[in-house]
C-alpha cells in the first residue's frame, strides 16, 4: 500500500514537472502583454516589468511565483483557466526569474 501511495505520488510530481515544461510561453507572453502590463506599468512605470526584476520583489521562488499570478487572477477576476496560469508562470520565469 505505501509502495503505492509513493509511486502514485511520484507519477504526480513528473506530470506536473512534464505540464510544466511543456506549457506554451508565447502564449503566457500574449496574457501578460494584454492583461498585466497596463497595471504593471501604472504602479511601476516604464514598461511595468520593474515589478519582476526590482530589488525588493515579493516573488523568491517557483512556488512563489505560481502563488502570485494565481493571486493576480483572483483578485482582477481574469477568469484564466489552470492552463493560461501555468504559460503565464512559464513566460514570466523563463524571461525574469530563472528558478
Amino acid at each position: 500500500m505505501r509502495a503505492a501511495i509513493i509511486l502514485a505520488l511520484s507519477t504526480m510530481a513528473v506530470s506536473n514537472a512534464y505540464a510544466e515544461a511543456t506549457a506554451d510561453v508565447q502564449a503566457g507572453e500574449k496574457l501578460v502583454k494584454s492583461q498585466c502590463i497596463s497595471c504593471h506599468a501604472s504602479s511601476f512605470g516604464g514598461d511595468g516589468s520593474g515589478i519582476y526584476t526590482r530589488e525588493y520583489r515579493k516573488v523568491r521562488s517557483l512556488n512563489g511565483l505560481k502563488a502570485q499570478v494565481t493571486n493576480c487572477n483572483t483578485m482582477l477576476n481574469l477568469k484564466w483557466f489552470d492552463d493560461d496560469e501555468l504559460q503565464v508562470v512559464q513566460y514570466l520565469n523563463q524571461t525574469y526569474y530563472h528558478f
